[in-house]
């Protein structure tokens, strides 16, 4: 294995993901990409990848210079098995559970696992996932008690000593904003609104002072009150 201190960003072309992409290209000799298509029913995110890719690279000449390879990796089995309002055609709603329709069971699991096993073959150390216990909707597979046991089970499983990070678990949306303003300014922010997809409805549209997106599903009304949060600050 190469034992440099490269990294693999697990990025969807959403806000949360664009973040931790920067955050990972401010501290990483050399940063690749993964997305994932499971048949979401937003997989227009997948579509924004490349224009946020290249936004960063335009932030800082740093940036463009350690950021690597793309790579997107097809998961239509986790669709199929998953009966979500992510994967179907349904209305958002709250299950008796406790959980929202939204949770796509195993999802950040297969994720991570996948983003490993590419990063055994790539020779890279580090795996960079924008999962956040603060501001989610009671996604099991989002905390950070999760994301500490798969490490171990990743690593004694590929007998690897990968380190997963995730720089948002205890900070919530308006922070996100401010995390993407020190780490590239106003520049940064204005990409992420601009390019950036977090609608659960895959809804484009007008653009707005927080970005695109339908203003009413639960991943839009967490962004539209995190950047008013944030706005707050620059009152």
């Amino acid at each position: 294995m190469d034992t440099n201190d490269g990294a693999l960003v697990l990025f969807s072309g959403g806000q949360d993901s664009t973040t931790c992409l920067a955050w990972a290209l401010d501290r990483f000799p050399r940063v690749e990409t993964l997305g994932f298509d499971y048949g979401q029913r937003h997989r227009i995110e997948l579509a924004c990848r490349a224009r946020l890719r290249e936004g960063l690279g335009a932030i800082a000449p740093a940036w463009a210079g350690r950021l690597g390879e793309d790579h997107t990796l097809s998961l239509a089995a986790l669709g199929e098995v998953s009966e979500t309002a992510l994967t179907r055609d349904t209305a958002i709603a709250m299950e008796a559970g406790g959980l929202p329709n939204t949770f796509v069971p195993g999802r950040n699991l297969v994720f991570l696992t996948f983003a490993a096993a590419l990063a055994y073959r790539r020779g890279l150390r580090h795996i960079v996932g924008g999962m956040c216990e603060t501001d989610y909707s009671g996604y099991p597979d989002c905390r950070d008690d999760t994301v500490k046991a798969l490490q171990v089970a990743l690593n004694l499983g590929m007998d690897r000593r990968f380190v997963l990070h995730t720089p948002l678990m205890w900070i919530d949306k308006a922070e996100t904003w401010r995390l993407a303003e020190r780490l590239g300014g106003a520049a940064l922010v204005d990409l992420i609104v601009a390019e950036s997809h977090t609608c659960y409805l895959g809804e484009r549209g007008a653009l707005h002072p927080w970005g695109r997106g339908c203003g009413t599903c639960p991943a839009c009304a967490l962004r539209v009150a995190g950047y008013a949060g944030f706005r707050a600050t620059r009152a």
